[in-house]
């Protein structure tokens, strides 16, 4: 139990509850029973016992009994393609038909096929058809969500889907923060000419984007039918002399060193790592890369090979999960399921997933030290469940415990 200021009262404070705090150095979740939490301003100053709250401190405050109800951290989904218009409904049925990602991706398909949509869209439009999206999200305790751009990959485009993803934070009570994913394809006006679009996104785009601000991070994909290593190696370059940190899609349909690489440029995350070697998860924990994996493209490619989890494990890499929300090869919506599909098909603990939905992902947005457990002096960002053991969030498929949801004490 730990508290701060206790001579001035909170303004919100939640009794009769068990708590999953999350909190690093705390065995398993980190639960409390019988616990209590109190804010003030919208921040945590009290975690613990009930019966350790300050005398005095419940006379003021607005005061919620939660029943006996778990609560944990609000979700965070750390890796979310969210802004965007258009679907691929059509690319779903090739696949069953035994097309796949990289056949259709060649042919035109893939990210191409929603770039056209989403130029078209006015930012009205994409706010319209993401705002059901992040609902969504929300609904099942979402109180921090990344968007990344990467639909447009042409300066005015990417920064309609930037200023989207700002919007979304205003239209909701959500935190909202945005990944630049300008290396994401070749848009076909650069076609044949690799090192031209390149050097617009690293001379063009990200100048311009920074100096809007309206990046929180410098994304890129490092695969065979994207960007190799040595171009995202001058991405990252350029976004770190900005101060930018960076993130990557990495090793997802070969080995590419994109781990290696991640942690060459001290990248917030590595995500996906289906093909992740061992000296690329050595390399991880070193740097302190989080590793992001993401059980909804891997289901939904149908993809054989998981990411290395053990190994992993064995080095000390702290492991996020999230949706990766996108109209191609993840569209999913559900964090829930999220968790279900990474301890059924990577073999997470339940603890390891309920870490990989918040703390661990708040570190992959480099803001674990604001959200993502439950600690005096983080945001009170909670998330109140009707459930009789955490393990519920894993293990149900379709249905939504959520009771009540907290975003900044609010």
């Amino acid at each position: 139990m730990v508290y701060a200021d206790a001579a001035t009262p909170p303004d919100a404070i939640w009794l009769n509850a068990r708590l999953a705090t999350l909190a690093a150095g705390r065995p398993g979740i980190g639960a409390i029973e019988r616990g209590a939490l109190a804010a003030r301003d919208g921040r945590l100053v009290f975690v613990g016992a009930e019966a350790d709250l300050p005398a005095g401190w419940r006379d003021d405050a607005q005061t919620t009994d939660c029943g006996g109800r778990w609560i944990t951290p609000g979700l965070v989904d750390c890796h979310t393609h969210l802004v965007y218009a258009g679907d691929r409904a059509r690319e779903f049925e090739l696949r069953l038909a035994g097309a796949s990602y990289e056949t259709i991706a060649r042919a035109g398909g893939g990210i191409a096929a929603t770039l056209g949509a989403t130029r078209a869209a006015s930012e009205d439009e994409l706010l319209r058809q993401s705002l059901p999206r992040l609902d969504a999200l929300i609904a099942e305790g979402v109180t921090t969500v990344e968007v990344k751009s990467g639909y447009g990959l042409e300066l005015a485009a990417e920064r309609r889907m930037l200023r989207v993803a700002r919007r979304l934070a205003a239209e909701r009570c959500v935190g909202v923060r945005t990944s630049f994913l300008g290396a994401h394809a070749i848009p076909p006006e650069f076609a044949g000419d690799r090192a031209a679009y390149l050097a617009n996104v690293i001379d063009g785009m990200l100048p311009a984007l920074a100096a809007d601000g309206l990046i929180d991070a410098v994304d890129g994909f490092c695969e065979s039918i994207a960007f190799n290593r040595d171009e995202i190696a001058r991405l990252f370059a350029a976004a770190r002399a900005r101060g930018l940190p960076v993130k990557l899609h990495a090793d997802q349909l070969s080995n590419g060193g994109g781990a290696a690489l991640a942690a060459e440029f001290g990248a917030l995350s590595a995500d996906h790592l289906e093909h992740t070697d061992e000296a690329g998860a050595a390399a991880m924990a070193n740097a302190g890369v989080v590793a992001t994996l993401l059980p909804g493209a891997f289901y939904t490619l149908r993809e054989k090979q998981a990411p290395p989890v053990e190994l992993l494990r064995k080095h000390g890499v702290a492991m996020a999960v999230a949706t990766d929300c996108n109209p191609g090869t993840s569209p999913l919506t559900s964090p829930l399921l999220a968790l279900n599909m990474a301890a059924t098909l990577f073999r997470l603990t339940v603890d390891e997933c309920l870490a990989g939905v918040t703390r661990n992902a708040a570190r992959a947005l480099g803001l674990d030290g604001e959200i993502g457990a439950l600690e005096p002096g983080k945001w009170a960002d909670l998330a109140i469940w009707d459930i009789e053991r955490p393990a519920e969030l894993v293990y149900r498929l379709g249905l939504n415990p959520l009771h009540a949801r907290v975003w900044r004490g609010r």
